[in-house]
């Protein structure tokens, strides 16, 4: 086991610029926690998460801005059914300036093109998840 810098060192860079845009739209807490929390056995998929998603894919704002990225991360996300991530996302779309309104209008086309089930599930993690941000805000005194 070890570290996916051990076999290509190279990749250092990419994690560093990875590391800071997941930093920014999942939250520093957050992920300083995933990372700390990570063992011998799933290190490896977190500098893969960051060098892959957020380092190459992320990054990519010349092509795409990060609101985009989230909204679509979002889709992605309720119709998959992956309420974990999809709560995450949704807090990071509203810290890269999507409105409450973006987000509802994609999970309303996730209802349509997935189902409604689907839908239902992604609007009450999506709630929660714009209620926990507001009452983060309203702690640091933004908004």
């Amino acid at each position: 086991m070890g570290s996916l810098f051990d076999k290509n060192p190279e990749l250092r860079r990419i994690y560093e610029k990875g590391l800071e845009v997941r930093k920014k739209v999942m939250g520093e807490e957050y992920v300083n926690k995933a990372l700390s929390e990570a063992t011998e056995f799933d290190r490896e998929l977190q500098e893969m998460i960051t060098i892959f998603a957020w380092g190459m894919i992320w990054t990519r704002d010349e092509v795409m801005p990060r609101k985009i990225r989230s909204l679509i991360n979002i889709g992605i996300l309720a119709a998959l059914n992956r309420g974990n991530e999809l709560k995450l996302h949704v807090k990071g779309a509203i810290r890269n300036g999507c409105t409450e309104e973006e987000i509802k209008e994609v999970l309303i086309q996730v209802g349509a093109y997935c189902g409604l089930p689907a839908a239902m599930e992604a609007f009450k993690i999506a709630k929660e998840a714009i209620r926990e941000v507001k009452e983060e805000m309203s702690k640091e005194g933004k908004r």
